[in-house]
């Protein structure tokens, strides 16, 4: 693999694509395709989990994705410098016996020079909602790409 468009240093207009990228291939629900925006040695800490290297976003996303079923997030850049971005973000999804949620967070990303991400920092809390309190449904349209979300 040769690298990642965009390339750091970001600015606002790569930094916003890097997000978009970001949020379309978590989107799929595809720990493969997602663990490849990453450097083989990436860290992660999600929560109070600590990931390390592919293999283990694999099984990570793989997990996460056979708990939080239908998922549908949406992400948003907070700010940006050199090879690092930060980004709040929203998602939801429902647990197997149908209670739905809305996990809130931010993220601290580092980028290689190549565009890999090679360390990602995550706080998230969960709000259990109704499913008529839902808003987030499937991939963001085309229409919606840039426009920021509500707080809650």
């Amino acid at each position: 693999m040769t690298g990642r468009p965009p390339f750091p240093p970001f600015d606002a207009e790569t930094a916003a694509k890097k997000v978009q990228a970001a949020e379309d291939a978590w989107n799929t629900c595809d720990p493969e395709k997602v663990s490849l925006a990453y450097t083989e040695d990436s860290e992660w800490r999600n929560r109070d989990q600590h990931v390390t290297g592919r293999d283990e976003i694999v099984a990570f996303l793989t997990e996460k994705w056979k708990r939080e079923l239908d998922y549908a997030l949406r992400k948003e850049l907070w700010s940006f410098t050199g090879n690092r971005i930060a980004v709040r973000f929203q998602y939801e999804s429902h647990d197997a016996s149908g209670q739905w949620f809305r996990s809130y967070g931010n993220e601290l990303w580092e980028f290689t020079d190549d565009g890999l991400m090679r360390r990602r920092e995550a706080s998230i809390n969960d709000r259990p909602i109704d499913e008529s309190e839902r808003r987030i449904f499937g991939p963001r349209p085309e229409d919606e790409r840039g426009v920021p979300f509500p707080l809650w």
